[in-house]
C-alpha cells in the first residue's frame, strides 16, 4: 500500500493524532527535516520506526515534546538545561540528558541518556497537542539516505513502508537540529552541529562549549551511540559524491552543484543552492538539490565544498557534506 499524503486540515490532523495514539507511524514536518513519528512511550511503536527505516538498533531516537514541562517528565533537567530550553525552545536545539524510567530502552538504544527537543513547526506542535503524547521522530527516510525536506521526499523513500504523511510544505531550516550534551553543565558538548551554533550556546551559558571528538570504533560495534547522526557516513546520495574546492565545468555525465547560481545559462547537469551563496538558503535547498542530482543518472556528483574556517551555520553544512561524501 502506498503512503497517503494528507493536507493539514483539522479533520486530517485529528485522524493522524488518533493514528499516533494507536501506535501507528506518521511522517510529519518539522522546521529542520521531516520526521517519522511514533508514541515515544510505546516500545512496539518505536520498534516499528527502526523497521520502517532499516535503522540500526544502536542509533537512538530524538523525542519531540510540546514544552519544557512535558520534557521534564522524560528527562532529568539541571538548571543549565532548563535555561537552554526556555531560551531556545521551541526550536532546532536537542538536549541530551539523563533519562527517566518511563522512556523505553529502544528509544535510547539502551543508553542512560535521552535526546529531547521541542519543535517549532506549527503542524508538529498541533499534532503533539492533539495526540497528547511525546513523539519519537528521526528523519523520515531510509537509514543513511538524504534527509527529506518535503512530503514527496518521504513518499519517495518510505511510501511502501508507512501509511501516513502530513504535508507541511518545505522545511524552513533544512538541516537537522543542533544536539548538545548538557549532562555535565560545566562541560557542555555539541554532538551534532546545526543552526544554533557553539558560539551562540557558549555566550548564553557563559562556559566553553566543546565540539564532539571524532567517534572511535567501539569495542562492541553495536554499542549505543550518544545521539543520532554520528556515523561517519550519513545523509548520502546513492551516486558517489565528491567535495571539490571548485566544481568548475563538469563533464556531461557528472552532476555539479554550486553554492551560488552560476552566471548565464546552466546546462542540465548543473545545479545551485543559492542565488547569492547565502548560507540559510544553501541549508534550505541542500537536501532537495542533492536528491535531484542523485536522480539525474550521472556517474558522479561534484559539490562545491564550504570553507572549514567559515564557522556558524557553515559548520553544520560542512558536517553534513563530509558525511554524505564519506566512502562506502
Amino acid at each position: 500500500m502506498q503512503a497517503k499524503i494528507y493536507s493539514p486540515t483539522p479533520a486530517n490532523l485529528r485522524r493522524l493524532a488518533g493514528a499516533l495514539r494507536r501506535g501507528e507511524l506518521v511522517a510529519l514536518p518539522t522546521e529542520t527535516v521531516y520526521g517519522l513519528a511514533a508514541d515515544a512511550l510505546d516500545a512496539k511503536a518505536c520498534r516499528a520506526i527502526f523497521q520502517a527505516k532499516r535503522r540500526p538498533a544502536n542509533d537512538p531516537l530524538i523525542v519531540h515534546v510540546l514544552d519544557l514541562a512535558h520534557a521534564e517528565e522524560l528527562a532529568e533537567f539541571n538548571p543549565a538545561a532548563r535555561r537552554l530550553a526556555r531560551k531556545f525552545w521551541p526550536g532546532p536545539l536537542t538536549l541530551v540528558l539523563p533519562r527517566k524510567a518511563c522512556v523505553p530502552d529502544i528509544v535510547t538504544s539502551g543508553g542512560r541518556t535521552v535526546a529531547i527537543r521541542s519543535p517549532a513547526h506549527p503542524l508538529a506542535r498541533r499534532l503533539l497537542r492533539l495526540a497528547g503524547i511525546p513523539l519519537a521522530a528521526p528523519s523520515a527516510n531510509l537509514f543513511g539516505y538524504i534527509s527529506p525536506t518535503e512530503a514527496t521526499h518521504v513518499a519517495d523513500g518510505l511510501g511502501q513502508r508507512i501509511q501516513y504523511v502530513l504535508d507541511g510544505g518545505a522545511c524552513t531550516v533544512g538541516v537537522e537540529s543542533t544536539i548538545l550534551d548538557i549532562t555535565d553543565p560545566a562541560r557542555p558538548r555539541i554532538l551534532r552541529p546545526g543552526l544554533i551554533t557553539a558560539n551562540t550556546l557558549a555566550n548564553f551559558l557563559g562556559v566553553a562549549v566543546r565540539s564532539r571528538v571524532r567517534r572511535k570504533a567501539a569495542a562492541k560495534p553495536d554499542a549505543p551511540m550518544a545521539a543520532p547522526g554520528l556515523l561517519e557516513r550519513h545523509y548520502s546520495p546513492r551516486t558517489p559524491l565528491r567535495l571539490k574546492r571548485s566544481v568548475g565545468k563538469a563533464p556531461a555525465d557528472v552532476a555539479s552543484i554550486h553554492l551560488r547560481k552560476p552566471a548565464g545559462r546552466t546546462p542540465r547537469n548543473v545545479y545551485w543552492l543559492s542565488r547569492q551563496g547565502a548560507l540559510g538558503e544553501v541549508a534550505r535547498n541542500l537536501y532537495r538539490v542533492l536528491r535531484l542530482a542523485d536522480q539525474a543518472g550521472c556517474r558522479e556528483i561534484w559539490l562545491e565544498a564550504l570553507s572549514n574556517e567559515a564557522g556558524g551555520l557553515a559548520t553544520a553544512l560542512a558536517d553534513r557534506l563530509k558525511r554524505a561524501a564519506a566512502k562506502r
